[in-house]
This record gives structure tokens, C-alpha cells and sequence, in this order.
């Protein structure tokens, strides 16, 4: 599948760019991270990092979405890109059978009141950096480390918990994340026959 702008002006700026991946055990804590937040990490490392948000745990099984989007050019604030991710998340758990909503004052995607995916952006010279993180199926284990965002006691989630065991849940997970965001960038789908 190709995707292409609708309503976007090309323009001699950088393209906007999103990058699907998984990271190795870590736990980044953002600019409003507190110490008090980190409980007992072991082995795995704590790294300080300029996006928003608290503490927050990344690893194996976990997709990860980074953000280099002109929110000048498309005329997007930063509550306006919140939205944006969250409603793409929202939609692609629906499509794995999962009701999942938001909450006010707490961003990121929950699901029975557990956390599936957080939010951690920075926005500087009207582009975004840093992005999302959606638990697929991973280790869960690890965010008894922290308080997941600030938020003591918060349960974590993941699709794995909601869907038969595949080994390729992760790559589903990514394609429908991906679509989902980038109809809601607007872009639209272009199938070739190939």
C-alpha cells in the first residue's frame, strides 16, 4: 500500500515522517518526571529525555511511534495532535476487538481503566518529536518498577491480553496503527496491483 497528501502543501520543508519500532529495556523519564515515581528499576536503565509526561517503562513487544511532523504547515496545535493519536489508537484497538477510551488529565488509551498506550511529546519550532507507545505483547512485568506516569497503582495492558497468541501481532498491530494515523494526517490510501 502508498499513502499520499490530501490537503498538504509540498513545499521545499522536510517531509513529515513517522517511525515504527520496538525498543530494549529502558525507562525514560520526561522533563516533569519525578524521582519519587521510580521504585525499584534493577538492572534496566533510566534515561532523561526532553519529551513530556512522567516515567515511563519501553520494551520487547512494545511499538513505538516517534513523530517529526510541521504542525505549522498543517495548522495543528499540540492538543489537536493529542487528539489526533489518541483517537488513531482508539481506532485501532476497535480493530483488534478491544473498547478502549481516553481520560481527562491523563493522556494516552485505556482500557478497563489499565493503560495500553501512553503519550510523550515534545514540541519545539512547530514540529513534534518523541511520540507514542502502544503495549502489544510484551513483558508487563517491568512497570512495577515506576508509577506508569506519575499514576501510583496504575494497571497496564497490552493486545496480547485481548488476543489469541500469533507471532505476528506486532506487524498486524504496526500496519493498522500506521493507517490509522496517517488517514488521520491526511493522507489517503492509494492499493497498487502489485
Amino acid at each position: 500500500m502508498q499513502y499520499r497528501a490530501v490537503n498538504t502543501p509540498r513545499d521545499s520543508e522536510r517531509a513529515d515522517e513517522l517511525w515504527f519500532l520496538s525498543h530494549k529495556p529502558v525507562y525514560t523519564q520526561g522533563q516533569a518526571g519525578e524521582s519519587e515515581h521510580i521504585l525499584n528499576v534493577g538492572k534496566i536503565p533510566v534515561v532523561q529525555i526532553d519529551r513530556g509526561g512522567q516515567v515511563t517503562y519501553h520494551g520487547p513487544g512494545q511499538l513505538v511511534v516517534y513523530f517529526l511532523l510541521n504542525l505549522r504547515r498543517r495548522k495543528l496545535g499540540s492538543r489537536g495532535l493529542v487528539d489526533l493519536i489518541e483517537q488513531s489508537l482508539i481506532e485501532t484497538l476497535r480493530d483488534f476487538g478491544i473498547d478502549a477510551q481516553t481520560r481527562p488529565k491523563a493522556p494516552g488509551v485505556y482500557v478497563n481503566d489499565a493503560k495500553i498506550a501512553a503519550l510523550g511529546l515534545r514540541i519545539k519550532n512547530g514540529w513534534s518529536y518523541h511520540g507514542l507507545s502502544l503495549n502489544v505483547d510484551m513483558d508487563l512485568a517491568p512497570f512495577a518498577g515506576i508509577n506508569p506516569c506519575g499514576f501510583s497503582n496504575l494497571a497496564v495492558s497490552q493486545i496480547a491480553d485481548f488476543q489469541p497468541k500469533s507471532d505476528v501481532l506486532m506487524q498486524q498491530a504496526s500496519r493498522v496503527l500506521c493507517d490509522h494515523l496517517l488517514m488521520q494526517l491526511g493522507y489517503s490510501a492509494e492499493y497498487s496491483k502489485q
